[in-house]
């Protein structure tokens, strides 16, 4: 369906509900932005989920035996399938439409959570989180279709945040909430279960709300169906056609390659701080179950705080005229400076709640990067949004998959968290150098 005929079908839908028509001076509605909030709170229940098994690792692994090896591959599993997962599921979110990809995605990880709950040894446990991950996969990149079909371009920054947001806000959460949960009930597997039916509830209401397009949306006025529809139509005048071509003809640029491992350098540092920070925090500063998920929630806090912040900057300082290579080149090299500063501090300065406010600055930065989600849209338009973020969160978790392995495997056979540390920073670095070789001006011309 072309611009012109979705922007006449939404004001027809609205002139039979008895709405105002677009031109009469109706005030749009607002609900691409409830939509992101209700997007926001998916991703931190993914959050929530898969980082419970972190928090939680000191009594999983007193309870079922696991040395730092088994350790590692444990929690680099989720990354396997979920990596595996990432382009087939943009495929489908750019096919179908991210409105399934996203329900579905959210109640099939809500029942693998809860399934979770019954490992009985590393093999279960080993299952179960290759399952969570498999069913996890496809929120993000039909997120990124959602950040491409709702909002104009000058808003996609703070929509990226919002979507990209749940990760640190989920992880903050679920240190406390996760933590609570066992000493309430003092079990981590009930904790488990009770994430997972809630995740389940969450997913069937994502269902009901969200709309692949605003047009299809019963909440959405003509006002503000317009206002997006002029602001696409602008857009696609202003670059090449946007057409569904899938992921190869994307293979050739090199900002496609530095935004993949751009993000790859970024995850680098944010899963391993997610999968090992509790453990680093219990065995090298000595911290126990309760004071661990208030260190999370302060660490991982500042990182949702600061990714509001960089969304808010970047939309902010584009409006006012700045181009939009200043602004993301200046934005992430600020970032990867901050992030590799802070990570080095962690290293140098043995005291623990020194580390805690360090870590913290690095959450509060490195979370600028959650603008990323902004380019599958930037870089590939509407029509491949799915795909190419689907690639862009492939290359991510392949850092998701080595980091939990490296980390156990360089703690074990050193017997310190230095090493471990000093390999963020080398993500830090990837990261950095990555972020600034993107052209992030124009729409990449494929055929």
């Amino acid at each position: 369906m072309t611009s012109t005929s979705r922007t006449s079908a939404t004001a027809g839908r609205a002139g039979a509900s008895g709405a105002r028509p677009a031109g009469d001076g109706a005030r749009p509605t607002r609900v691409r932005w409830k939509m992101f909030v209700l997007l926001l709170g998916v991703v931190a229940l993914n959050y929530i989920d898969r980082g419970s098994v972190s928090v939680a690792l000191p009594l999983i692994t007193k309870d079922l035996g696991l040395s730092k090896e088994t350790t590692g591959f444990l929690l680099s599993a989720f990354f396997w399938t979920y990596a595996l997962m990432q382009i087939p599921s943009g495929w489908l979110a750019d096919r179908f439409g991210a409105r399934r990809m996203v329900s579905g995605a959210c109640v099939g990880w809500g029942v693998a959570q809860g399934l979770t709950a019954a490992a009985g040894g590393a093999g279960s446990l080993l299952g179960f989180r290759m399952l969570l991950g498999a069913v996890e996969a496809p929120v993000m990149p039909a997120g990124g279709k959602l950040n491409a079909q709702w909002l104009p371009a000058k808003e996609r920054g703070r929509g990226a945040v919002l979507l990209d947001g749940g990760a640190p806000l989920g992880a903050a959460l679920g240190g406390i909430v996760i933590s609570m949960l066992i000493g309430w009930t003092g079990s981590w597997r009930i904790s488990f279960l009770v994430a997972g039916v809630l995740t389940v509830a969450v997913g069937l209401y994502a269902g009901w709300y969200i709309r692949n397009t605003p047009a299809e949306h019963p909440g959405v006025n003509a006002a503000e169906a317009a206002y997006i529809e002029r602001a696409h139509a602008e857009e696609d005048a202003a670059g090449p056609a946007d057409v569904r071509t899938g992921l190869l003809p994307y293979l050739k640029y090199r900002s496609f390659w530095a935004m993949c491992l751009g993000w790859m350098g970024f995850n680098g540092v944010f899963y391993g701080l997610l999968t090992w920070g509790p453990l680093y925090l219990s065995e090298s500063k000595g911290f126990d179950i309760a004071t661990i998920g208030w260190s999370t929630l302060a660490i991982f806090g500042a990182g949702f705080v600061g990714e509001l912040i960089g969304g808010w900057t970047s939309d902010r300082w584009k409006a006012k005229g700045a181009g939009a290579n200043k602004v993301m080149r200046t934005m992430m090299g600020v970032a990867g400076i901050a992030v590799v500063s802070g990570l080095l501090g962690v290293v140098l300065v043995p005291d623990a709640m020194t580390a805690v406010v360090l870590l913290s600055v690095v959450l509060f930065f490195l979370r600028w990067a959650g603008l990323y989600w902004s380019l599958p849209s930037v870089l590939a338009g509407r029509a491949n949004a799915g795909v190419v973020g689907g690639a862009m969160n492939l290359s991510g978790n392949i850092a998701g998959m080595i980091t939990p392995i490296a980390v156990g495997f360089i703690v074990g056979a050193t017997g310190s968290y230095t090493w471990a540390l000093l390999y963020f920073v080398g993500a830090g670095v990837l990261f950095t150098v990555s972020s600034l070789v993107i052209d992030y001006s124009r729409r990449l011309a494929v055929r």
